[in-house]
């Protein structure tokens, strides 16, 4: 997952999508990124003018919360290899922040040839570094904080503690992929209800088998979608993943969003070795305009209308989607009705519908079609 703020670099993000490459536009500020707590194996950030450094290390802070316990955060930027005054500065000030957060260093190069370097930093496994600390700073947060709250929620200035429990989320690296895609977390256990109803390990494999044979029997022959033109997909409403595991095989990227007022199984997405974000669709997504290839909404829309407008919600479909790409939407009959209405109202192509028991399937494409000035004033 790469993102980027648009600044004086030009659309960074824009140019990644445009490769195939999953991305979003986003900036480190005075909020959390919309991902959940201990889920990135590795953080990256090359030419990287971020100063971590200030305000109590509160940016570092924010990627020490995303790191899953073990994992690395590879930094190249001037102060690794340069010895200009300012550049040496912030060196000694990261030096001493990651210090103090038990952030190993494992490496530091430099290469000569194109004289840039980098230095590779590993977060801990365990409390027992934290708990050696002369003196508590970086501060940990309130118990009452919780690390996977990320929508809104402002950036702070500490860290949290890691569970001593074995079986926490956290506590082991996940299965080796493709199996980690298959396979339940080991911290989902039978006690826990899943989104369905089920224990939670039946839930998630229910789930898995249901997009399996919706994919493989509808989705990848019925609708006469070329796969081959492909590649950004969006999961508009992902519960566990499943839509975006049973494309696994295709060469294809998935973005699941999770909705912020559903229940938070987004850990259990990157668990899979998926990714995603969190989102509120009564808002736009930070994206730019024409970037997906195809669309997926399960019963997403019919949820939306209980706290916003449809019709704003299906124009920034609208400008997510690129000319030809595909909506498919999975719903109750009398939102598929409008769906459809407000498509072919922008001169959209409806590829299929079906209906049956007051459930409805809908696959349309967008068109190059654009109102004519005339038109657009009337």
């Amino acid at each position: 997952m790469s993102f980027a703020p648009k600044d004086e670099h030009e659309a960074q993000v824009q140019f990644a999508l445009e490769r195939g490459i999953p991305a979003i536009s986003a900036v480190m500020g005075t909020k959390r990124l919309p991902f959940p707590s201990k889920v990135f194996d590795v953080i990256h950030c090359a030419r990287c003018r971020v100063p971590w450094h200030i305000e109590g290390g509160m940016l570092l802070l924010e990627l020490n919360r995303l790191l899953r316990p073990g994992g690395y955060f590879v930094w190249s930027a001037t102060p690794v290899y340069q010895d200009l005054p300012e550049d040496v500065g912030i060196w000694t000030a990261m030096s001493a922040l990651t210090k103090s957060m038990c952030w190993k260093m494992v490496n530091k190069t430099n290469d000569k040839l194109n004289e840039v370097g980098l230095a590779i930093f590993k977060k801990p496994m365990d409390n027992k570094c934290y708990e050696q600390r002369t003196e508590e700073n970086p501060p940990f947060c309130r118990e009452s904080d919780d690390p996977d709250a990320a929508w809104n929620i402002s950036l702070q200035a500490c860290m949290h503690k890691l569970s001593v429990d074995p079986t926490a989320r956290g506590s082991q690296w996940p299965e080796k992929w493709p199996l980690r895609v298959e396979k339940a977390p080991y911290w989902l256990n039978k006690s826990q209800l899943g989104v369905y109803g089920k224990p939670a390990p039946e839930d998630f494999e229910a789930d898995y088998e249901h997009w399996k044979r919706v994919v493989s029997k509808s989705y990848l022959n019925g609708m006469g979608i070329d796969w081959s033109k492909v590649r950004n997909v969006m999961d508009m409403r992902s519960v566990y993943g499943g839509f975006a595991a049973a494309l696994r095989d295709m060469k294809v990227w998935v973005m699941n969003i999770v909705s912020i007022d559903s229940p938070d199984t987004l850990p259990i997405i990157y668990e899979r070795g998926l990714f995603g974000m969190y989102h509120d669709w009564c808002e736009s997504f930070s994206t730019y305009p024409r970037t997906y290839d195809l669309l997926h909404a399960d019963h997403l829309f019919s949820k939306i209308k209980k706290r916003c407008k449809l019709l704003p919600v299906f124009a920034e479909v609208d400008r997510i989607l690129r000319p030809e790409g595909k909506l498919i939407v999975r719903d109750n009959v009398e939102t598929i009705s409008e769906l459809e209405n407000m498509a072919r109202s922008l001169q959209w192509e409806v590829r299929m519908t079906f209906s049956k028991d007051k459930e409805g399937l809908l696959c349309v494409q967008k068109m190059k079609w654009r109102p004519k000035e005339v038109e657009a004033s009337m």
